[in-house]
């Protein structure tokens, strides 16, 4: 028996268009393809959120915890206020304060362990200098010892 069309057909049907009974091939393609835009847009979606994070992470500690915790909280509210406030904070490098306070701490323990010798109102006594040897006599000059060598040392032996 021989296929006939419908009578409302044209005689040249497209390509994605399929006989009853067959596989839908456009079907597939499409199905993978859009599951794969999925999963793609939704890696997009991750990066772009944990962008503040990676730009922070050169950052201090505690400015890497801050543009974490505001980025998690923009991913999971769906608030981009949150995420441009953590956007902002890893652009901008704190400034370090700790550091000369904790030179200055250093230094007021130095001075609190010091002894108060120099508070004392002690006489200063004149400090003598000391002397250089005279011109006429000249200091003696030291000269590296070498032992003799014995009779059957032989050169040799003795540099090892």
């Amino acid at each position: 028996m021989a296929e006939t069309l419908h009578p409302a057909a044209v005689d040249h049907l497209p390509v994605f268009i399929t006989a009853p009974g067959d596989t839908d091939i456009l079907f597939n393609v499409m199905v993978v393809f859009v599951l794969l835009l999925i999963f793609l847009i939704g890696i997009l979606y991750l990066r772009l959120h944990a962008l503040p994070e990676h730009m922070a992470h050169g950052a201090s500690k505690g400015q890497l915890q801050l543009v974490a915790v505001l980025s998690l909280i923009a991913l999971f509210t769906h608030n981009h206020l949150f995420w441009i406030a953590a956007l902002l904070l890893a652009l901008i490098e704190f400034p370090d304060f700790s550091s000369p306070i904790t030179s200055m701490a250093d230094s007021l323990r130095k001075i609190a362990d010091r002894d108060d010798r120099s508070l004392e109102t002690a006489p200063m006594e004149p400090q003598e200098k000391p002397k250089k040897p005279h011109p006429a006599q000249p200091e003696a000059q030291r000269t590296p010892f070498e032992p003799e060598p014995s009779a059957n040392d032989t050169l040799s032996e003795r540099r090892g």
